[in-house]
């Protein structure tokens, strides 16, 4: 029965279509969950609390350091912000110790920045952390992030019913909009579906939420990341064909510059989530960030990637003994056909040297009888310019990648049918002079 109340009162809202012309390319900015986590001791650990100081001083950082520059423009909170009762007006409290100037003093800050404001609730009746969530206090919680000056919202889905998800979520987004102010609305819900077994409605998810959590949470080490890239890679549930602008697909936050990843292996992070067309939302201390790390969160023609206005999400089109292959068509396009962004990545965590792979554009389907300027993202380096079937050789790392533009140019290729060269070869240096077993 206190359910069935509790989904009544989600019909109070009406359920409409979710378009509220934002995000129309990924967003990218800092969130603080995965390097900060819980972190309540501003006692004995000031420098690394969740506190309105923590989240000045990364908003400062966003600034002075280049990050807004390049387009990180978001700066949110996760869980552990509030206290654990709501106030005697029903209405949310955020810890009076911790954030003693309250959420709309903190919010004014970053905007004063230049920069917007994202926060965090929970559709159940707890956060994940055990504060108060959102389950029936919908509008209120909607109200007060508008009044507030939010910008982001994102709503995890602790403590609740995943059957409930396909009402709750939706009528949580329209009291969102029914407040006038705009907020990007985060949904995690087909993370909760999918891990209770159900299949989620992409198409009604895409309607209704601007980013949508739909895998584990990152960690930062490398077979987390490498467990994201392969699900997105399986698309077994067809997520990837609902994103584009103003909806996308999270792998969740970027893990560069903390403690996990490797050089290469942060490369190949940045480089899949561009491929994916997900938010690049940093979790790292930018206070300590190295600067090579700093360089690959940064570096402006993968970000010119990530943004790219097409906004079409990238997949993975083959994989060659330990080489995995990803396409994302973006712009130049020429008399309606694309360019491309790809993705070689080395999945290898034992081989010692890098791979050395040799394909062609037709292997990886994307030859249009036209030919390709070929660069390295990363290096900027020209490779050539490429017809369908000619071979194009890259070295690959262990665990690193190689991301290559691919630019279409105004040239048809002359090859006939039945000419092209459809291989690939993956040749391990390593074992050039091997006869053992």
């Amino acid at each position: 029965m206190l359910l069935l109340l509790t989904l009544c009162m989600f019909c109070t809202v009406p359920v409409s279509s979710l378009e509220n012309g934002l995000a129309r390319t990924p967003p990218m900015g800092w969130l603080a969950w995965e390097r900060f986590r819980c972190n309540t001791d501003c006692v004995e650990d000031p420098e690394f609390c969740i506190s309105e100081r923590l989240f000045k001083r990364m908003a400062d950082l966003l600034v002075t350091e280049g990050y807004k520059d390049a387009g990180y423009e978001y700066i949110m909170m996760d869980d552990c912000w509030l206290t654990h009762k709501r106030g005697e007006d029903g209405r949310l409290v955020a810890d009076p110790e911790r954030f003693p100037g309250g959420i709309k003093a903190l919010a004014d800050y970053v905007h004063k920045l230049g920069l917007k404001f994202g926060i965090y609730e929970d559709f159940g009746t707890e956060t994940c952390g055990g504060y108060p969530g959102s389950l029936g206090h919908l509008e209120v919680d909607a109200q007060t992030f508008a009044e507030w000056g939010v910008d982001f919202v994102k709503m995890d889905g602790c403590n609740s019913d995943p059957k409930d998800m396909d009402v709750g979520f939706p009528a949580f987004g329209a009291a969102l909009a029914a407040t006038g102010r705009s907020m990007i609305y985060q949904c995690e819900w087909p993370l909760y579906q999918g891990g209770a077994g159900m299949l989620p409605n992409y198409t009604a998810i895409r309607e209704h939420c601007n980013l949508w959590r739909n895998f584990y949470d990152v960690q930062d080490n490398w077979n987390n990341i490498q467990g994201i890239i392969d699900y997105y890679g399986d698309d077994k549930d067809g997520f990837l064909e609902h994103a584009g602008p103003g909806g996308w697909n999270d792998p969740d936050m970027l893990v560069i510059g903390n403690f996990g990843l490797s050089y290469d292996q942060s490369k190949a992070q940045m480089a899949l989530w561009v491929i994916f067309a997900s938010p690049l939302i940093m979790s790292n201390d930018l206070r300590t960030i190295r600067p090579e790390f700093k360089e690959i969160l940064q570096h402006p023609a993968v970000l010119k990637v990530a943004q790219d206005p097409l906004g079409r999400p990238g997949r993975r089109v083959a994989r060659k003994e330990h080489i995995d292959f990803f396409t994302r068509p973006i712009h130049p396009i020429y008399k309606g056909k694309y360019s491309h962004a790809v993705v070689i990545f080395n999945r290898w965590a034992d081989g010692g040297v890098p791979l050395k792979v040799s394909f062609t554009p037709s292997f990886l389907g994307i030859a249009d009888g036209r030919a390709y300027v070929v660069s390295d993202i990363y290096s900027g380096q020209v490779l050539g310019t490429y017809k369908p079937g000619e071979r194009i050789k890259v070295d690959v790392n262990p665990m690193g990648v190689r991301l290559l533009r691919f630019n279409i140019v105004g040239l048809r290729s002359n090859m006939t049918e039945g000419e092209e060269d459809l291989g690939c070869d993956v040749l391990n240096p390593g074992k050039t002079g091997w006869r053992g077993d």
